[in-house]
């Protein structure tokens, strides 16, 4: 059982959260829970994730409409969607060396920079893909 509501739930002495044991509709839905919490937790803690879902938001319906193939059309959805999992992972990272402690420690600061890092590296490669197929799309003249 867990304390507290939404995104800021501790969990309670003993409850694992585990799935194990679980089958069926129930896991399914368990981990469909733990999923929202997780995005919920981005949406709340961190404004990178936010500022990523307002792209997304634009970029996803803009894909859509472009005059592109199904193919190039797969590949501009999928890498802005790559930068928000990036970036989920990316919190998950920092939630955890936080957890640990605020210390400044050369470990917890490379395992942040490595996370960064990887950001970074996805949202160049977005960048690249779009920039890309935008230009053979309309940069042939």
């Amino acid at each position: 059982m867990s304390v507290g509501q939404g995104h800021d739930r501790v969990l309670a002495p003993g409850d694992s959260r585990t799935l194990k044991g679980k089958r069926g509709l129930l896991r399914i839905a368990n981990a469909f829970r733990y999923s929202a919490d997780g995005l919920a937790a981005a949406w709340h803690h961190e404004d990178a994730f936010r500022q990523e879902m307002v792209l997304a938001a634009v970029m996803v319906p803009t894909a859509l409409m472009l005059p592109v193939t199904l193919v190039e059309r797969i590949l501009l959805i999928s890498v802005v969607i790559l930068v928000l999992i990036v970036e989920i992972l990316n919190t998950a990272v920092e939630a955890a060396i936080d957890r640990q402690s605020f210390e400044i420690n050369p470990l917890a600061k490379r395992a942040k920079d490595l996370g960064s890092a990887a950001v970074m590296l996805s949202l160049m490669l977005a960048g690249g893909v779009w920039a890309s197929i935008l230009w053979a799309t309309f940069g042939r003249a």
